[in-house]
């Protein structure tokens, strides 16, 4: 199968298991679920999927040459995502938006009742060994690490939203290695630049006030929807657009739907002021710490430049937000 994947251009994907994992329902399910949420009213034109990214990160761990075993891994690795990504952390009673982590939480029960154990089995791979990201190093570990993941979604994230242009893009992925089952940059100065990107995407895109913002009406907007039974938990594993038209047949009769509706549709002014605010919410916030060669040792940014261990230190810390809408 010919695909074209806009960072890393024409791919030939030839691998049966792979075939078959990226033509079952679960991941061809991730074509409707936006990566970052529901961010296409305040940044037109950024709408990009979870299959996109999922597929990417499969083909950025084969570009390098890891193991089928974690190229799976990374293939299938957001599966279990509800509709509109991270926003179920702020719609899920046990989601936290402090830390993002209701789809890691259910994944490996979303998986073991799906499609996928079949696949594999077909193919004879471990499901136990691919279910542990212990195994796999390069697709998965904690920040302030780098990882395909985080690689993948930030190099295509930015480019979306115009932080970086391809020469960019091309840049990073020219001075990017694996060694030892770890990724190094070629030397600091192309790490340094990197952490530096990846910080100015955090500051504006996955902790900025509007992301927060839109997290948080949409979490409110899906919330009120289950409480009133316009949707059920099962319909939170479809897509963002089912979700959206089955509850909008409600909000003619629903003053309180609507209103939200108008708050995630940035139809309603907003604004952050810790003294004067109706809702206090919070962000998982991202920061990385590269590897990289540098006077012939590999260390890490923050080892180099010791600035950076004081921006590690404040932007580990959940961002915090005093939301009061205008109505």
């Amino acid at each position: 199968m010919k695909y074209i994947d806009r960072i890393y251009r024409e791919n030939e994907i030839s691998e049966p298991v792979v075939l078959e994992i990226i033509n079952s329902p679960e991941m061809q399910r991730l074509k409707g679920i936006d990566q970052m949420g529901y961010f296409e009213v305040c940044f037109p034109g950024t709408a990009h999927s979870r299959f996109e990214h999922s597929v990417g990160d499969y083909l950025l761990l084969k570009k390098y040459g890891a193991p089928i075993e974690e190229q799976i891994a990374g293939l299938i690795h957001d599966v279990s995502h509800s509709v509109f990504s991270h926003a179920g952390d702020f719609y899920f009673s046990n989601g936290s938006s402090e830390k993002q982590d209701h789809q890691d939480n259910s994944f490996e029960s979303y998986v073991r009742n799906s499609s996928l154990p079949k696949i594999l089995e077909k193919h004879d791979f471990d499901l136990e060994y691919i279910l542990d990201d212990k195994n796999f190093p390069l697709k998965e570990n904690n920040l302030p690490d780098i990882c395909s993941d985080r690689i993948d979604y930030s190099l295509r994230d930015g480019f979306i939203f115009s932080i970086a242009d391809k020469n960019d893009v091309q840049y990073f992925l020219n001075n990017l290695k694996i060694e030892n089952n770890q990724w190094i940059f070629s030397d600091f100065e192309s790490a340094q630049k990197y952490a530096k990107y990846f910080k100015a995407l955090n500051d504006k895109q996955y902790s900025g006030i509007i992301s927060v913002m839109t997290f948080k009406s949409v979490g409110d907007y899906i919330k009120h929807a289950i409480f009133k039974k316009y949707i059920s938990l099962e319909d939170l594993y479809t897509t963002d657009d089912a979700v959206l038209l089955k509850i909008s047949k409600h909000l003619k009769e629903d003053s309180k739907l609507q209103k939200l509706f108008d708050r995630m549709n940035n139809k309603v002014k907003f604004k952050n002021d810790s003294t004067d605010f109706e809702e206090h919410v919070f962000c998982k916030s991202r920061v990385i710490d590269p590897l990289c060669h540098h006077d012939e040792k590999i260390m890490r940014v923050s080892e180099i430049n010791l600035d950076w261990k004081k921006v590690i230190k404040e932007e580990m810390k959940p961002k915090e937000y005093f939301l009061k809408f205008i109505e």
